[in-house]
């Protein structure tokens, strides 16, 4: 396990706000690091191990890398509301315990300022956030963790809850409109008008695709873990809607790999592999579930052998340095000017595979957090 805490202060050490070593996607496409969700998964990843292990080298990285994003007046660097993009809410997170920690009023007004697009965020007719305003009326996994994580922190700690029901039907929705009954598990996207050329009859792609399961699966339970006593209706609802999904997720649990695949329920079909980010956010879903009581007991050994799965085939060693691959770099649907990225299997299969990208190592190391915490209890 220390082995994993040099490779994270090796990429600290490598990394400066406007570069960071884990954002693969920026460097390959040589744009200049703005506000992302990338970069916050990494720094929730940091703040959780600052939490679990007290090292204030991880916090102290945190709250610096924040300083260089955060204005005095709260804007954000490289941040545009106008793109409506609930990937940049994501980070938002963050900023509750910073703002604790740090007593820097410019965070609290950060928070305000990425608040300002959840309330203005364009909808569909049920009341659902439009994923992007590039994408109209569409409805991905994804977003349920980069937006409505932040949405329920927000509503819990300054509106007393006032949007508890707001948050419960868009989780309502994406169960009746995505979830698929022949497999038991989710589609990628939903398109509440149809217009989408990736949209089937019902709407929604054609497949499930890992890392946005594994996004929504990390929403179930961090959303769950911020409601407030006295909402006992809402917090069953969504405890039900995660242990369904805990159950179903288990068959796709390759017996060989012990992890899931790129596309889950296609394994070993030609081109499909174990992929590490998607693995590492279902396993964080089962022991964090398992922790808090939202799952049963048992799932929290589930987790704990995903993750050693990835251990024992991602996190390699060459000249003394750790790496961690396996990790599908970006997969998407649309927009109509990229069709390549239509939902379909061989798209998916054909995306880049990294590594040390934040999104498989920022999901990875929450993981290790959670396995830090398993150990203490054992």
């Amino acid at each position: 396990m220390k082995r994993i805490e040099s490779y994270v202060n090796r990429l600290l050490a490598e990394s400066t706000p406007d570069r960071p070593l884990w954002n693969i996607e920026k460097i390959r496409e040589g744009k200049i690091n703005g506000w992302n969700y990338i970069d916050g998964c990494m720094m929730t990843a940091l703040l959780n191990l600052y939490e679990i292990t007290g090292q204030r080298r991880y916090y102290e990285f945190a709250e610096q890398f924040l300083d260089y994003y955060v204005f005095e007046d709260g804007s954000l660097r490289g941040f545009r509301e106008e793109d409506y993009n609930l990937d940049n809410i994501c980070e938002g997170r963050v900023l509750f315990e910073v703002y604790r920690l740090s007593g820097k009023e410019k965070y609290r007004k950060a928070m305000d300022t990425l608040y300002g697009q959840i309330r203005r965020q364009p909808r569909t007719h049920e009341g659902s956030f439009w994923h992007k305003a590039i994408y109209p009326n569409q409805v991905w996994l994804d977003g349920l963790y980069m937006g409505q994580v932040f949405y329920a922190r927000y509503t819990t700690q300054f509106e007393d809850c006032a949007h508890y029901e707001d948050i419960r039907n868009q989780f309502r929705t994406v169960r009746r409109r995505m979830f698929d009954p022949e497999t038991g598990l989710y589609r990628h996207g939903y398109d509440a008008s149809g217009a989408a050329f990736w949209a089937g009859e019902n709407g929604c792609s054609q497949n499930p695709w890992l890392r946005s399961l594994g996004w929504f699966s990390a929403a179930l339970i961090d959303v769950t873990a911020e409601i407030a006593d006295g909402h006992e209706d809402f917090k069953a609802e969504m405890t039900g809607i995660a242990r369904e999904l805990a159950a179903n997720l288990l068959p796709y649990i390759d017996r060989e790999s012990g992890m899931l695949w790129q596309v889950p329920n296609q394994v070993g079909r030609e081109g499909n592999y174990p992929e590490t980010s998607g693995s590492a956010m279902v396993a964080y879903f089962y022991m964090k579930g398992a922790r808090l009581g939202i799952l049963e007991e048992s799932y929290a050994s589930v987790g704990a052998d995903i993750f050693q799965s990835i251990c024992r085939r991602y996190l390699t060693e060459v000249d003394g340095r750790l790496n961690l691959g396996g990790i599908c770099l970006v997969a998407g649907l649309g927009p109509e000017n990229n069709r390549r990225r239509d939902g379909s299997y061989e798209y998916y299969i054909s995306e880049p595979i990294v590594e040390n990208d934040a999104k498989g190592l920022a999901p990875f190391l929450m993981c290790y957090t959670e396995r830090l915490q398993l150990e203490e209890k054992q």
